[in-house]
């Protein structure tokens, strides 16, 4: 078996043992759940950012959509879950197709504009049609709208089960982009798009098609966050969260497969353990993210890859 499959199964394996031996106390499990499935978001992110070279400052319009097709059409249309989260997939697509097809008419920073232009339209979208998306209070899924199969995914332990399937969904989805000839066009694309242009491959279509993916995958992980957390809210379509995933993959090493789940643990844990200490627990935030870029420049993954296991995708 590929050392590569190996590790990615370890992590996966001890993230499940660790419920199944029930190591995990309540406050740890909800924080992991929540954890996982941002972190699939993440995974959605690094596809553009770290394996095409994409910086997107726009990505909460990706996992908004999701978040807001999914939740809407259970809150509003009575959707079960299954087909609430299909519609959440194809209009994250969609939009997700849309907005690459504009955006790619721009390069560098006018790139970055144009993405963080999108998401504020989205977001001020959301606040404008209030009456719909119930603005910046939002809106509680209810527990009955909340079962799959006969699986109640307010159970927190059903909810642990949940994020874990979803999140080892796309890190397979990630793992598989990378290892086939499609990732390493992207690779190409990302080192130098010039040198790939002329070794005779469509950049702006694998670009697109970076972009489309990504946001798929964003939107899958917004409408699971809903469905898995029951609350939908304008908050998840504001700037922070676009510099949230930005944040997780350049930690845990942009590129790497499981480079955005290691940032979005130590972002989550660092913010949490920090705020316990000071109410200016940002301070401790940012010296840390300092430490971290200084001496781990490539992100904590990033660094293991470069220096000891050349073979981590």
């Amino acid at each position: 078996m590929r050392k590569d499959l190996i590790l990615h199964l370890s992590a996966l394996s001890v993230l499940l043992l660790l419920e199944l031996l029930g190591i995990f106390s309540d406050y740890h499990q909800g924080n992991f759940a929540r954890i996982l499935v941002l972190a699939a978001y993440g995974v959605g992110y690094n596809i553009l950012f770290g394996y095409t070279g994409l910086l997107s400052l726009g990505h909460a319009l990706f996992f908004s959509a999701g978040l807001y097709a999914s939740g809407l059409s259970v809150y509003h249309l009575d959707y079960d879950i299954g087909q609430s989260i299909i519609l959440a997939i194809g209009i994250s697509a969609f939009i997700s197709s849309l907005i690459g097809f504009l955006a790619l008419r721009t390069i560098g920073v006018s790139f970055m504009i144009v993405t963080l232009m999108f998401s504020q339209i989205a977001y001020l979208s959301i606040l404008y049609f209030g009456s719909i998306t119930r603005g910046d209070e939002g809106f509680v899924i209810q527990q009955s709208s909340r079962i799959f199969f006969s699986l109640d995914l307010s159970n927190p332990t059903i909810r642990y089960y949940s994020a874990l399937l979803i999140f080892s969904l796309c890190i397979f989805i990630n793992l598989w982009i990378a290892k086939s000839s499609f990732g390493r066009v992207l690779v190409a694309i990302r080192e130098n798009s010039d040198r790939a242009l002329m070794l005779g491959y469509n950049v702006q279509s694998y670009k697109l098609l970076s972009i489309i993916i990504s946001g798929t995958i964003s939107g899958f992980a917004g409408a699971c966050y809903g469905i898995l957390f029951g609350y939908v809210g304008a908050s998840f379509a504001t700037v922070s969260y676009s510099i949230f995933p930005l944040l997780w993959v350049l930690i845990g090493g942009a590129g790497t497969v499981l480079g955005p789940l290691v940032g979005a643990i130590f972002m989550f844990y660092l913010i949490d353990y920090a705020s316990d200490i000071t109410d200016a627990y940002m301070i401790i935030v940012g010296v840390s993210l300092l430490i971290v870029t200084l001496f781990a420049r490539r992100g904590l993954l990033g660094e293991l890859r470069y220096r000891f296991f050349k073979w981590i995708p």
